[in-house]
């Protein structure tokens, strides 16, 4: 039996106000804010904020935290977020292993589970797999706990509002599987599906601090980016943008999957099978440097396990790259702190030398060989002299020899990763107005 509440049936979440109200609780973290500075940030009244804070106490979703001194009056009632108060899942589909994660509702980690995954399968064998990963997860829910959905982020190209995936490179099995409403029927849970830099860039601009306009530069197992400008994601009428891995950079190129040649795709998973980090981090520089261009943006941020195994060669090669062009936008990779994360290069537990150097190849089909359009081509050996390790055996402890394809089933609180986090947003960012 179901020991666990599903959706969000609380009537409070579903006022505009009181979710601004809910996003204020949330940065304000631990320090916890007062009414008077509620009605401040938020431009209601005093009277309307004590009704709104009224029913998210009585909901549980906010308790009162002790008092502030002020200056020249009674000391505030400080208010504070309930992070137990619900629970949230994300799903990182990647090309060769699944990430799930459970967060509470203030989107902190409270379980990780990690396991190898041939997306290539087809639909039916990796839902289920999804599916399995998901109900274990679940257990770590304390009874009567309400879940308010799962946000599944997967390569693109898709169609996020129908929750459809369309022709992913070299998995055209994918093209119009209806993974949304299937996993929504299984798990029977509210399902939000997006392309992986698109959850990617939602969870790292909902981070304190945030720059407005950013990029999110992805590279894995594939290339792709996601952005962010004024504050929110950019999706594209089609919710298509941001496919930076298939933007040709050199004509009469190397073929690439998607059809075309020369993608920036392509060109930059060879370097990294070569073993040509630097030149890798030249191509994808190039490719920064035309989104910089392009949507005169913020920053750069760099992730995905290729950049993570690497992340100084990375920051600089791309770096140098803009700055010889004359752009100023300042660079630097996403790295997790395990509960929570932050940006920099080097930082965290996903710097240099937290893996063991190649331990799976840049990705288990090889670097490059999606690029290439052939899931054999180079595989598994391709890449390990880069060092461009999975996640999975350093932060799941489990071990993996040098080019190896499987790694055990993890499970604990470990660093998800940023498409991983970014999935549970696809279900929390309502919550909270975002």
């Amino acid at each position: 039996m179901r020991k666990y509440l599903v959706g969000v049936n609380v009537p409070a979440l579903r006022s505009h106000n009181a979710a601004l109200v809910l996003d204020l609780l949330r940065t304000a973290g631990e320090a916890g804010i007062s009414r008077l500075e509620l009605a401040e940030r938020t431009g209601l009244t005093p009277q309307a904020v004590s009704k709104i804070t009224a029913r998210l106490r009585a909901e549980g979703l906010a308790a009162e935290a002790g008092h502030r001194a002020s200056t020249g009056g009674k000391p505030r009632t400080v208010l504070r977020l309930v992070p137990t108060a619900a629970y949230a899942v994300g799903v990182h589909l990647d090309r060769d292993e699944l990430t799930t994660l459970l967060t509470d509702l203030s989107g902190t980690a409270v379980t990780l589970r990690r396991r190898p995954l041939d997306l290539g399968a087809g639909a039916g064998p990796v839902l289920d797999a999804v599916t399995a990963e998901v109900r274990a997860l679940l257990d770590a829910v304390p009874p009567g706990g309400t879940v308010l959905g799962a946000g599944v982020a997967m390569p693109g190209p898709l169609d996020h509002r129908a929750g459809v995936p369309g022709r992913v490179t070299g998995f055209p099995e994918w093209d119009g599987q209806p993974v949304r409403e299937e996993l929504a029927r299984r798990l029977g849970l509210p399902v939000v599906l997006d392309k992986d830099t698109n959850a990617a860039a939602l969870g790292l601009a909902l981070r304190p601090a945030a720059p407005g306009s950013f990029a999110y530069v992805h590279l894995g197992t594939g290339l792709g980016a996601g952005l962010v400008l004024g504050g929110a994601p950019l999706r594209g009428d089609r919710t298509g943008a941001g496919e930076l891995g298939h933007q040709t950079v050199q004509l009469d190129g190397p073929p690439c999957g998607c059809g075309g040649r020369g993608c920036l795709e392509v060109l930059c998973l060879a370097a990294v099978a070569r073993g040509e980090l630097p030149e890798a981090a030249r191509i994808l520089g190039a490719g920064a440097a035309n989104l910089v261009r392009l949507l005169d943006i913020d920053q750069v941020l760099l992730g995905g396990r290729v950049v993570l195994a690497a992340p100084d060669v990375f920051a600089e090669g791309v770096r140098e790259v803009l700055t010889g062009l004359g752009l100023t936008a300042p660079v630097s990779v996403v790295t997790d702190t395990g509960a929570g994360t932050t940006a920099g290069a080097g930082a965290g537990t996903r710097g240099a030398g937290t893996r063991g150097a190649g331990t799976r190849g840049a990705g288990t089909r090889g670097a490059g060989t999606k690029g290439a359009g052939t899931r054999g081509a180079g595989t598994k050996g391709a890449g390990t002299t880069a060092g461009a390790g999975t996640e999975a055996a350093a932060e799941s402890g489990t071990a993996a020899d040098s080019g190896t394809t499987a790694a055990a089933s993890g499970t604990g609180v470990g660093a998800p990763g940023a498409v991983a986090e970014g999935a549970v947003w696809l279900t929390l960012g309502p919550i909270f107005g975002q």
